[in-house]
């Protein structure tokens, strides 16, 4: 290094950008991400910074591509339910159960109201479990670790009703074309409605934990506004879109397994911050154990399955083992698959993230022909770009914990 170089003190650079207007810092380039625990997943964001303010941010996916769409071309229709639990993988059985109504919609099959209610209340208690989730990743986000302990501590007794359920905690694979893999189990419902009485309270508290919490709300009101036209034309469903003051919601526009006895308010924003959608997260756990407690005090009689599906639900063990025309039957469905006809059809559900739609397009038999997924993630983080832009880069963790995704259905 030369001798008579000397670094210029702090006074001599700010004299220097007084005397020089047309003076302007260096933007740098971050990489967050692929592995930083605030974007939830393998979400990588390049962003282009000047000082603490992002002017730039590019969201990069595909860490966690699997092909799914592609796999489903090459197996049956009951076959390709487990790898739905891998999309939205803290809601599997809401994914199980928006799958098989868009096959059963392709096969203009009706399962019973058994089967309808017992969808209803395994979705409304995923969407709980995978809020409660979101909640405790967002609360540690920001700085409060309580709320995590808190919320998965409710969430481990939830897992506790899915295991006693589908024989598994994590990766249900409860749904089947045509019913369920079986009706709920003695004393089950009552376990359920349990749960529900003891829970609300606890909400409460963890809800108490942040909603008036002075630092949680320095991190989020006025952080992350996105205006109503904005979540509309980004394509943003779900809480992500409600926060936004866009009354939408499937189960009331479109219903579906009958949502439509339920009685149930659709929480909305007004000012479409991280703030007003973490709100309406909160309000729609509430309104969830609303409908979980209908459904269980009206909890339908008769079959959890289509009787009348007979080249689609594969038939009882106690049947294959007496009757040759249903060994057969079932031979046949589980070779082959559940038989459908030629045609396409689209369905999408209200799951916790937002719209889950599949597109399905059948050429005959047991096997999709092709199969598209719209995984709600996906779109709802197609705003980040503009969302991120003018806000300090402490404030891009709060707007990802206040967008509330998951790389397994925004990759798939």
């Amino acid at each position: 290094m030369p001798t008579d170089y000397a670094f210029p003190d702090s006074a001599a650079k700010a004299a220097a950008a007084t005397e020089a207007p047309e003076f302007q810092t260096e933007k740098m380039s971050l990489a967050m991400g692929p592995s930083h625990p605030s974007t939830h997943g393998v979400l990588r964001l390049s962003l282009e910074l000047d000082g603490e303010i992002v002017t730039k941010c590019d969201p990069v996916l595909g860490y966690l591509h699997r092909g799914d769409e592609k796999i489903a071309e090459n197996m049956t229709y009951n076959q390709f339910v487990p790898y739905t639990d891998r999309l939205d993988y803290l809601a599997p059985l809401a994914n199980n159960a928006a799958y098989a109504i868009a096959v059963e919609k392709l096969a203009n099959l009706t399962v019973p109201p058994r089967c309808q209610a017992i969808r209803v209340i395994t979705s409304e208690m995923a969407r709980i479990s995978a809020h409660l989730l979101g909640l405790g990743a967002y609360g540690i986000d920001v700085g409060a670790w309580s709320v995590f302990l808190y919320s998965f501590t409710e969430r481990e007794k939830l897992y506790k009703l899915f295991e006693d359920l589908t024989g598994a905690r994590f990766t249900t694979s409860y749904s089947r074309i045509g019913g369920l893999a079986r009706d709920v189990p003695e004393g089950w419902n009552a376990n359920v409605d349990a749960f529900c009485d003891q829970f609300l309270p606890i909400l409460e508290e963890i809800l108490k934990l942040l909603t008036r919490n002075k630092i949680f709300m320095d991190r989020t009101i006025g952080v992350g506004v996105i205006s109503k036209e904005d979540a509309i034309g980004y394509g943003l469903t779900g809480p992500n879109l409600r926060g936004s003051g866009v009354d939408f919601d499937l189960r009331k526009a479109k219903p579906y397994s009958g949502y439509e006895q339920y009685e149930f308010d659709i929480p909305v924003g007004s000012k479409g911050d991280c703030y007003d959608r973490y709100l309406c997260r909160g309000e729609e756990m509430r309104q969830s154990v609303r409908i979980i407690k209908q459904a269980i005090k009206n909890f339908p009689g008769g079959d959890w399955y289509a009787k009348d599906a007979v080249r689609i639900f594969a038939p009882r063990k106690e049947k294959v083992l007496t009757s040759m025309e249903e060994l057969i039957n079932n031979f046949m469905i589980v070779t082959e698959g559940p038989q459908m006809p030629a045609g396409e059809v689209y369905f999408e559900a209200e799951n916790p993230k937002g719209a889950l739609g599949f597109f399905i397009v059948s050429k005959g038999g047991g096997v999709p022909y092709r199969l598209k997924i719209r995984g709600p993630s996906f779109c709802n983080l197609s705003i980040l770009p503009k969302v991120c832009q003018g806000n300090l880069v402490s404030d891009v963790v709060s707007i990802l914990g206040s967008l509330d995704f998951v790389m397994g259905e925004c990759d798939r």
